[in-house]
């Protein structure tokens, strides 16, 4: 694989995620609202309201994990790797990575052995009260014999455990390749970038507050 398809699959993974996320985001702020109005306003309920909204909360996780790898967002202490030199510090970072990598790849065989039963054997079980939209009956010829599908079955919304850890594993790779072409040296945000923000935020309220003097003193000049 080349450096192209390298951009390419990262463009890719980087869209799944943003979209993944934000629709998840979205989708569970409307649910809710609407359930909120109905209970409250019209003495009704959205019977499936609340199951969409936990499923939809666990892809929120499972793709923001992945998410966080990339941005370098996930907690960590910093406390050892800013107190040792440039090259040890990439040594830390790659034996943090292979860290990573071996509970990444066993989360990712383990939810894979999770779901797979659900896409098999199991196909015909479905969720409790969330309605199967009828775009998607034509699931029920692949996996459940001809037969249709009242509700969603169960290897829709599971299917966020495998997808979330391939794609975790995946930003863990790509962190791991960062690091040796020494583009990064660090997997996670030093407090130091934080402190940085700070200043730079306190340096623009500075300049605003001595633009908004030079404002005042031409306006008394005149």
């Amino acid at each position: 694989m080349n450096k192209e398809h390298l951009v390419k699959l990262g463009r890719m993974t980087d869209n799944i995620e943003e979209t993944s996320i934000a629709v998840c985001l979205g989708l569970m702020t409307l649910i809710t609202f609407a359930n909120v109005i109905a209970r409250y306003i019209f003495n009704d309920n959205i019977l499936w309201a609340l199951e969409v909204t936990v499923f939809l909360f666990a892809w929120l996780v499972l793709m923001g994990a992945s998410y966080a790898v990339k941005h370098h967002i996930h907690i960590g202490v910093d406390i050892v790797i800013n107190a040792v030199s440039p090259k040890q510090r990439k040594i830390l970072a790659l034996l943090a990575i292979t860290a990573c990598l071996v509970y990444s790849i066993l989360l990712l065989i383990g939810s894979w052995n999770y779901w797979y039963p659900f896409i098999t054997e199991r196909a015909w079980l479905e969720t409790d009260d969330i309605p199967m939209p009828e775009a998607l009956m034509f699931m029920a010829d692949w996996f459940n014999e001809g037969e249709r599908y009242e509700k969603m079955p169960r290897f829709i919304p599971y299917f966020a455990l495998p997808l979330g850890m391939a794609l975790f594993t995946l930003r863990f790779f790509q962190l791991a390749w960062h690091v040796m072409a020494g583009k990064v040296d660090k997997i996670i945000s030093s407090h130091e970038v934080e402190e940085e923000l700070e200043e730079a935020m306190e340096y623009e309220a500075v300049l605003n507050k001595a633009g908004e003097h030079k404002s005042t003193d031409k306006k008394e000049h005149r």
